[in-house]
């Protein structure tokens, strides 16, 4: 129970449920004021001109957040005067709405930043269709200046609260980066309990790539203008939780050898035990930030590491116990003891202990952060008949059409645009989107309509609905992408709710029966239409595999220059950031695209197995190499001349491996060969590297060519029988 209400008080604190607040009440004070000074139409109509600009109003960078609400506000003006104009002339309504919805949904090509645009400008067009002709007493011009009244306060109300939370919202996206890092702690500490089956690999993969679009959205705000103490202890703490990333992705090596040794049980039952009292205490540090509490100091769990290598020492006489494997141990206690080092050091920059000294790269983060701008390149090279965007397009158009064909043919064709509001919340550019979103939004309407129902019961004031419509509103946005169960339930009671302020003589019990009705309808349209010209992701693998080839070798490069430890700025380590960012999200993106295709018709599947597989050595190599570099800055005031041409030879080979290059001839052997024997390496944190950097390299080159078999099988024209990478 206590770990149920502190999971609630999180979801309560965070940053989707600020904006969703904040939504909720600059819709009130949108739809209150206007009421106050105009009325109730006037108020209903400037309600609708607000709604259409939340989609897009998260938290984002101060300086990108007006010009991610102008388009919806923009766009939506025209679109709803239009369909005003055309209310009564069901025919060129239609001709209207169909090439709308084709150049609306073309916003896609812009991907997330994209997507709520297109919610935006379809609400504008649907929601006009809601508005009587009857009751709009008015003319025309009167009722744009409503619609734009709303859309205008509210964009300047947006823009204005999001400057004002910006120092809230930097601490909660760093507080939720915390905690979906500590889950994947979890999991990865459910890998070294040998008592137990582990986690699949693929939960680890999904976890990772969660994190790495948290960790993104929470760049674009801490790594804007850290020009304060504040902040730049924000973002400092930020890039210790990327480095404590990279030190448990490094805890994965050697753990599979290690556990096949049943010697070495207890040692990793108890780091087990570590890393979970490690993960609590980042869930411990992240719930402080969010209650606006100072951390706890921290005990470092160093020595307790330390009495697990002495006990193995103590036991090394055992049989079958070799120096190798103790030393390998060894190498994995150091690993945890890094994360535990990166967590004492995010203590006491949030405890103000320590001053962060981040002005050498300050001025060079913003190559961290996303982009602002509405480029128009994602349209310009959409235009070719296999685009996704483009497919997608024409399909939402045509279900927009075939969902107001039926609308008219209705005996409740007075709110058939229920069915197209149920349309383009449903119908997702994937499958398994699609079918995601039908279940939760059957389910959501159904409730919905049930509560919707009881309120209007009631007969409840004017006023008073107004103020229920900003609250439903604000719930709907807060858990629009978390849960979109709680979502649907409340966007359902604010388009009843609305759509009785609008006409006023609606009976509620027949609104509920008739909004369940319409989005049955709706979703069954979406779902048939989602497979109409599909976009499956084995069409998108291709592409998405080269990236991550491509971005594993510049990696590579990068990881192994020994330019990051002899440099006189910070050039070469920004350089090594972007690459190693680079990765991580190219990885991130083929595992969400190899996530979605298991909803996929298993005709249409791309090879899974072998895609995972080149996922799993991608996190490999990435590991390798973070190890290699975190031993290269153990003796970075050492000569590195020893091992300068190996990881010349290496970064050479891994690039050649996953270009497809012609590999040049090795100056050098990298293989040393015998490392399972008896003496052959020393404890690697006390006398020489040298042949444990040579046998991190000749690992990751070997991962490399597995990674190229498996993106060879992967990419295999449909129909041939799958290889094995092992055998090619």
């Amino acid at each position: 129970m206590a770990r149920r209400l502190g999971n609630a008080l999180r979801v309560l604190l965070s940053s989707y449920v600020t904006t969703g607040i904040s939504a909720g009440v600059g819709l009130l004070l949108v739809s209150a004021g206007v009421y106050l000074l105009f009325g109730r139409f006037p108020a209903s109509v400037a309600a609708v001109g607000a709604i259409i600009c939340i989609p897009p109003d998260h938290a984002l960078p101060r300086r990108g957040k007006l010009r991610s609400l102008l388009p919806a506000a923009l766009l939506g003006l025209p679109l709803f005067v239009s369909v005003q104009a055309l209310h009564d002339q069901p025919l060129y309504l239609g001709l209207l709405l169909v090439p709308a919805t084709f150049f609306a949904f073309l916003a896609g090509a812009w991907g997330q930043r994209g997507v709520p645009i297109v919610i935006s400008i379809m609400l504008a067009m649907i929601f006009s269709m809601a508005i009587p002709q009857h009751l709009n007493t008015g003319s025309l011009m009167n009722t744009a200046l409503y619609f734009a009244m709303g859309s205008a306060c509210y964009v300047l109300y947006a823009t204005a609260s999001n400057a004002l939370l910006n120092g809230r919202y930097r601490v909660q996206l760093l507080a939720q980066s915390m905690l979906t890092l500590s889950q994947l702690m979890r999991t990865q500490a459910d890998r070294f309990d040998p008592t137990t089956d582990t986690p699949s690999t693929g939960q680890l993969m999904q976890q990772q790539a969660a994190l790495a679009d948290q960790l993104q959205s929470a760049r674009d705000l801490l790594l804007e203008s850290p020009r304060t103490t504040r902040r730049q202890r924000l973002a400092a703490m930020l890039i210790n939780v990327l480095e404590m990333r990279d030190h448990l992705l490094a805890s994965e090596l050697d753990l599979d050898l290690i556990k096949s040794r049943p010697d070495s049980a207890e040692a990793l039952t108890a780091m087990r035990k570590v890393i979970d009292q490690l993960a609590d205490e980042v869930d411990r540090m992240a719930d402080a930030l969010l209650r606006g509490r100072k951390p706890a100091p921290l005990t470092d769990l160093r020595p307790a590491l330390a009495a697990l290598n002495r006990i193995q020492a103590e036991s090394s006489g055992q049989p079958g116990d070799t120096p190798s494997l103790r030393t390998l141990l060894r190498g994995l206690t150091n690993r945890v003891g890094n994360i535990n080092d990166e967590i004492l050091r995010l203590n006491r920059l949030a405890r103000g202990d320590v001053e962060p000294d981040l002005a050498a790269v300050r001025t060079a983060w913003q190559l961290f952060v996303s982009p602002t701008n509405w480029s128009l390149r994602p349209i310009l090279v959409l235009w070719r008949w296999d685009a996704p965007p483009m497919r997608h397009a024409i399909r939402a158009a045509l279900a927009i059409g075939t969902g107001y064909l039926l609308s008219l043919a209705l005996p409740w064709a007075t709110h058939g645009y229920w069915i197209l509001v149920t349309i383009v919340v449903v119908l997702r550019g994937s499958l398994s989107q699609t079918l995601e979103r039908r279940n939760s939004r059957v389910a959501g309407t159904i409730l919905g309509c049930v509560l919707a129902g009881a309120i209007l019961s009631t007969q409840a004031p004017t006023l008073l609905l107004l103020v229920i419509v900003p609250i439903a509103q604000a719930v709907s946005h807060s858990f629009a992408i978390k849960r979109y169960l709680i979502t649907a339930v409340a966007a359902t009671v604010v388009s009843l709710v609305q759509a009785h302020l609008l006409s006023g003589v609606d009976i509620p019990v027949f609104n509920a029966l008739e909004r369940i009705a319409d989005t049955l309808i709706g979703v069954g349209i979406a779902w048939a239409f989602s497979y109409v010209l599909p976009s499956w992701e084995r069409s998108q693998i291709p592409s998405l595999v080269n990236r991550t080839l491509l971005a594993q070798a510049r990696h590579a490069q990068v990881a192994l220059n020994l330019g990051h430890l002899t440099a006189v700025d910070n050039e070469p380590e920004l350089e090594w950031r972007l690459a190693r960012k680079e990765a991580y999200d190219s990885l991130s993106a083929l595992v969400q695209a190899t996530r979605r295709s298991i909803a996929e018709p298993r005709a249409v599947r791309p090879r899974l197995e072998s895609l995972e597989s080149l996922l799993g050595h991608g996190y490999q190599l990435l590991a390798q190499l973070t190890t290699v570099k975190t031993m290269l800055l153990m003796r970075r005031h050492q000569e590195q001349e020893d091992v300068q041409d190996a990881l010349r030879v290496a970064a050479a080979k891994i690039d050649s491996t996953l270009t497809a290059a012609q590999a040049p001839e090795p100056s050098i052997p990298l293989s040393v060969g015998g490392w399972e024997q008896e003496g052959t390496y020393s404890d690697p944190f006390v006398y020489d590297l040298k042949p444990w950097i040579l046998r991190r390299l000749d690992l990751a080159c070997g991962i490399a060519e597995r990674i190229t078999a498996d993106a060879n099988t992967a990419l295999q024209p449909a129909g041939e029988p799958e290889r094995s990478p092992d055998r090619q």
